[in-house]
């Protein structure tokens, strides 16, 4: 070996050596770990699904449809009872629940994965004559004219599952729907319209001519449904009360106001419910010195002292059939069924739970004929969604202007008008019409807002229509059913008043 080749080899030796001696030592030094990160990519959709419940016909089981809020899709269905005549939600939109012409009474999942077999139901006492439901958040309510061992009018309580009567409460006479907070150990309300006879049509056929309705007020057990008991005497409201909302809105005092829909003396009763009585008072100065005026009635159908906008001829008439309380404006929106108007009025209180200086303060817009419903967006309380029943089409008023932007056609002649967002920029509108089996679909935001973006085909005529949830977090305050008759929208344009409230749905 020469020199050269010598130094080469001595080279790689040390090479080695140095290498060796590198890795040894190399824990004992300081390594840095990186930790890699992802994107966050655009905020996931609402676990929001639509529920459309459908009769094929009168003879043969309904069908509960589940609609993929993000991506317009079925995702699943199921056989209920025999044609289906009301529907509805729980609070916390996990359930669905439906009265049926046999006497049943069905409850199943909200759930991608709903099948048949998830679906249970009970058989409704034989006397009992059931009109709607209201499901809180504990508990199932049944509006029945004919509840009880002797046949009186009744709020039924139901739980367990299969669902089963618990308890009966004695009501006024004629209850069409119980509503309420959905707390328990609370208070409910039933809301009655006195009527003398059970056909159903004298508020849709003869308003005008019935007498006061009633409502109940109902104390509910935090422990026991067998324990609830009405509180005596009810509290008067107006003719052929209709429909009920409460506020959201609460203040330490925990004040709230229920608002009663009457129909046939185109009022609405007002319910202070931290003194469960009418929001009545002598004027006086609240803690910051300003004048407090409570409000037992708020009038639809004059223009006299409402701050109306000057573009509107308002009819003489108003009907309100169905509210929604926006609770981002603090307003109540109201579909006039008789008017062809959607009334925007504001129930805001003050700081003390009082009535605000403002309250009552109401905007009349003309809108289609017959809206039979109404939805306001829930985020930014910038719109409502009206359904015009006559004319086929959909309304959408800026709640801000009080001004009609577009006017939407579609299929059949709608009755239900519901709304969910996922973002305060973007949402959805679902309609159902009675005499269609097509479930429209309406974009509420983004670039192609007020549009019609589909429209799915489902088995028989749509019952009705809910969402899981108002805006995929909170939960869904739309949790009462809407019975056709009883002052609510009872006939398809161009019939009659009928004589029957078979008679009714089956026209539905």
């Amino acid at each position: 070996m020469n020199f050269d080749q010598a130094l080469t080899r001595l080279v790689q030796v040390g090479a080695v050596l140095a290498a060796a001696v590198l890795v040894a030592g190399c824990g004992a030094n300081y390594r840095p770990v990186v930790t890699p990160t992802s994107g966050s990519g655009p905020a996931a959709e609402p676990q929001s699904f639509v529920v459309a419940v459908s009769a094929p016909s009168a003879t043969v089981p309904g069908i509960a449809t589940i609609v993929d809020y993000s991506g317009n899709s079925i995702m699943a269905s199921a056989e209920l009872g025999v044609n289906p005549i009301a529907f509805t939600l729980d609070e916390a939109g996990a359930n669905g629940y439906t009265l049926n012409n046999d006497g049943t009474l069905y409850g199943f999942p909200v759930s991608t994965s709903l099948q048949e077999k998830l679906v249970t139901h009970s058989t409704l006492p034989p006397t009992a004559k059931p009109l709607n439901l209201f499901s809180p958040s504990s508990g199932l309510w049944v509006a029945d004219l004919c509840g009880g061992s002797l046949c009186g009018s009744a709020a039924d309580v139901f739980a367990g599952s299969p669902e089963s009567e618990q308890a009966s409460v004695s009501v006024a006479t004629t209850p069409v729907m119980v509503v309420g907070p959905s707390t328990v150990g609370t208070y409910d309300y039933a809301i009655s319209q006195n009527l003398s006879t059970h056909t159903g049509v004298e508020c849709n056929s003869s308003p005008t001519a019935q007498p006061p309705g009633a409502v109940t007020v109902i104390a509910v057990s935090a422990s026991s449904p067998s324990n609830d008991t009405s509180i005596q005497p009810p509290i008067p409201v107006g003719i052929c009360p209709v429909y009920a909302v409460l506020s959201s809105d609460s203040n330490s005092n925990g004040s709230q106001r229920l608002f009663v829909l009457n129909r046939g003396s185109d009022t609405i009763s007002v319910i202070n419910t931290a003194t469960q009585a009418l929001d009545t008072c002598t004027p006086f100065l609240n803690l910051s010195g300003q004048t407090v005026t409570c409000h037992p009635t708020l009038p639809l159908s004059t223009t006299a002292g409402l701050a109306q906008d000057a573009k509107n001829d308002v009819p003489a008439v108003a009907g309100p059939v169905y509210a929604e309380y926006n609770a981002v404006t603090s307003q109540l929106v109201v579909a006039n069924y008789d008017g062809g108007t959607i009334s925007i009025i504001d129930v805001a209180l003050d700081k003390y739970g009082n009535d605000s200086a403002a309250f009552g303060t109401t905007y009349t817009v003309k809108v289609g004929n017959n809206p039979a419903s109404v939805t306001a967006l829930f985020y930014n309380g910038s719109y409502a969604y009206v359904a015009n029943q006559a004319d086929g089409t959909v309304s959408v008023v800026n709640l801000t202007s009080h001004t009609v932007e577009a006017i939407l056609p579609v299929t059949g002649h709608p009755r239900t008008i519901v709304s969910t967002q996922s973002s305060e920029e973007y949402g959805k509108v679902y309609v159902a019409s009675p005499d269609s089996n097509e479930l429209t679909i309406i974009n509420a935001g983004g670039t192609n807002m007020n549009t019609v973006e589909a429209t799915l085909l489902l088995d028989g005529n749509l019952v009705d229509v809910r969402v899981s949830a108002q805006n995929g977090v909170s939960g869904n305050s739309n949790n009462v059913s809407r019975l056709a008759g009883y002052g609510q929208p009872c006939n398809l344009p161009g019939t009659a008043p009928t004589a029957s409230i078979t008679a009714c749905r089956a026209r539905q």
